[in-house]
């Protein structure tokens, strides 16, 4: 078990932030079959063959030195982000800075095949990593990246506001059974061993991720420390989510129902479902005609979210 010791300082500097490099890195994972896809099946059955294709050697090294449950894992390849909408030019800019050396003390503490070992404690393996993982971008990530990135905001807001109104307890408790707070700091069974950590009022990154169903950390001096956990709302870009209220309310309507699990704006929910922001609109303004979400203003925006009817509704609760 690891345990994150958090002051009140620690408290006041922590934050939430989304990585485009960090999902570039966690699809690889879901695309080479090394992860459960869960709701992103149908998403990875698309875009497997593409990423097969992809001629980039830098791809192999990666698989070596990353996503290895309980074996040792990098950093470098995909560094904590500065902030909510870093875009991924300026991660891979980050990414390309890293000094060999340093990328090669952290290979240096992960087993590796031995068939590999040259390539990665070779002069290039930044630069191979970084082209493999742009090309990943470019070619896969990209073309859905806002559906994506909505889930991974609405996410956010949502967090951060629990945790600003209500408390460390309150923003953690649905993040993953594997983590909880107690007696003032974080626990997290990432590990068999007992190890703490202290943040010494750095605070911690929160890092909502769409393609993982597990926890990670990020724990090494040389980078901001971060928890990465998996999104909400990411059970609702299944296929066929929502059909069992199809029939009562349509397809669309059920849809946009089970995406109110985590509130959102009809922006938000216009580039995850991939509709117009009239037709989305639309679908809400009837819902909340029939008592089945709300509406609440925040700045210039409108954040819907389910009613008690539409939990119950969504749930199976209630009959059609």
């Amino acid at each position: 078990m690891i345990r994150i010791e958090v002051s009140p300082q620690d408290i006041a500097a922590s934050r939430f932030a989304i990585s485009p490099l960090v999902e570039t890195l966690h699809a690889t994972w879901l695309l080479e079959g090394r992860v459960s896809a869960g709701a992103l099946g149908d998403w990875v059955a698309r875009w497997r063959e593409p990423y097969r294709r992809l001629d980039q050697p830098g791809l192999v090294l990666i698989r070596a030195i990353s996503g290895n449950r309980g074996a040792g894992n990098v950093d470098f390849v995909a560094p904590p982000p500065t902030g909510v909408n870093v875009p991924i030019e300026k991660e891979l800019a980050a990414l390309r800075a890293t000094p060999v050396r340093r990328a090669h003390e952290e290979i240096a503490q992960v087993p590796v095949p031995r068939e590999l070992r040259a390539a990665l404690m070779g002069p290039d393996v930044v630069r191979l990593a970084a082209d493999a993982l742009e090309a990943v971008w470019k070619e896969i990530i990209a073309p859905e990246w806002p559906r994506f990135h909505a889930v991974l905001e609405r996410d956010v807001v949502w967090r951060a506001g629990r945790l600003a109104t209500s408390g460390w307890a309150a923003a953690l408790d649905d993040l993953s059974e594997q983590v909880r707070w107690r007696d003032g700091g974080i626990e997290c069974d990432l590990t068999s061993d007992f190890v703490k950590h202290q943040l010494g009022g750095r605070g911690l990154l929160f890092l909502p991720t769409v393609f993982g169903s597990r926890v990670g950390a990020y724990l090494d001096d040389a980078w901001p420390y971060a928890l990465v956990y998996p999104a909400r709302g990411i059970g609702a870009m299944r296929a066929g989510a929502g059909a069992g209220l199809a029939g009562l309310v349509g397809r669309t309507r059920a849809r946009v129902l089970a995406e109110l699990s985590t509130p959102a704006t009809t922006t938000q929910l216009a580039a995850v479902m991939g509709h117009s922001l009239g037709t989305v609109g639309g679908h809400l303004a009837a819902l909340r005609g029939a008592g089945l979400v709300t509406g609440a203003r925040a700045g210039r925006g409108v954040v819907y979210s389910r009613t008690p009817l539409g939990d119950a509704l969504v749930a199976g609760e209630l009959s059609p």
